[in-house]
């Protein structure tokens, strides 16, 4: 019996909100496409209508989606969620979901050295140059300034580079595109720091406020860091979020 207990898996209900929070960040419901009714998930997972309600209760809870008397079930936009833009982490899927939430105008910025206190806590030579991109990263629905992000690009993709344009895929898929490489494997380091004043300006906070700097690499399958971004969102319209499952 105890070893029976110990390998039992999570409530099914929990097991449905983690798949439709999956659907959700991987667009499947954005667009045309409308949120399923209670009795089409009850259909289509094989599962009770109080399994589907407390799973949706769930989702509900995150600020993922809003049940509404008489419209149904509605997808929230990223802003909604709990007051702040939650961006999960576990996947490069998630990654552009908030690239489609949002839109970053950026200005090439020419060749850089990349700065050193990135440099050394990534681990990699200070002393190479790379292309640099400079903007802000704004919400579609209001226009809220979101991020300040500099993206800094390997130099041997300068040809490449000169083809970003602003505005439509990330940066990274980009690269992909127009260099015909594939991220092997991506790194981010997170840091609250305090916004310096040009910092502040660009995002429209006082000076010295809150902010989660996220610092990202991008490594092709040869192990070299091809882009490298920084990214300052203010404290209060930006929120990491995980779900971590717990094993028996």
């Amino acid at each position: 019996m105890a070893a029976a207990e110990k390998t039992e898996r999570k409530p099914r209900y929990l097991e449905l909100a983690d798949q439709l929070r999956a659907d959700i960040l991987a667009g499947r419901y954005n667009g045309d496409t409308s949120f399923p009714t209670e009795a089409v998930l009850c259909e289509l997972h094989g599962v009770s209508r109080f399994t589907v309600r407390e799973a949706l209760r769930k989702l509900q809870s995150e600020g993922f989606i809003q049940r509404r008397r008489g419209s149904g079930t509605v997808i929230q936009p990223a802003a909604a969620r709990a007051g702040a833009l939650h961006q999960p982490l576990s996947n490069v899927g998630e990654i552009l979901q908030y690239a489609r939430d949002t839109r970053y105008m950026f200005t090439p910025a020419g060749r850089t050295r990349l700065p050193r206190r990135y440099a050394e806590q990534i681990g990699i030579d200070p002393s190479g140059t790379w292309i640099h991109f400079t903007g802000v990263r704004y919400q579609i629905d209001d226009g809220t300034p979101i991020a300040v992000t500099d993206a800094y690009v390997h130099r041997d993709l300068a040809d490449v580079a000169r083809k970003i344009e602003n505005a439509k895929t990330t940066i990274f898929q980009q690269i992909e595109e127009h260099a015909g490489i594939s991220i092997a494997r991506v790194t981010q380091d997170i840091q609250a720091v305090a916004a310096g004043g040009t910092l502040a300006d660009q995002l429209l906070i006082p000076r010295r406020s809150p902010c989660l700097r996220i610092l990202r690499c991008y490594i092709d399958g040869n192990g070299r860091v091809f882009e490298i971004s920084v990214s300052h969102h203010p404290g209060t319209r930006f929120a990491y979020s995980m779900h971590i499952d717990v094993e028996g």
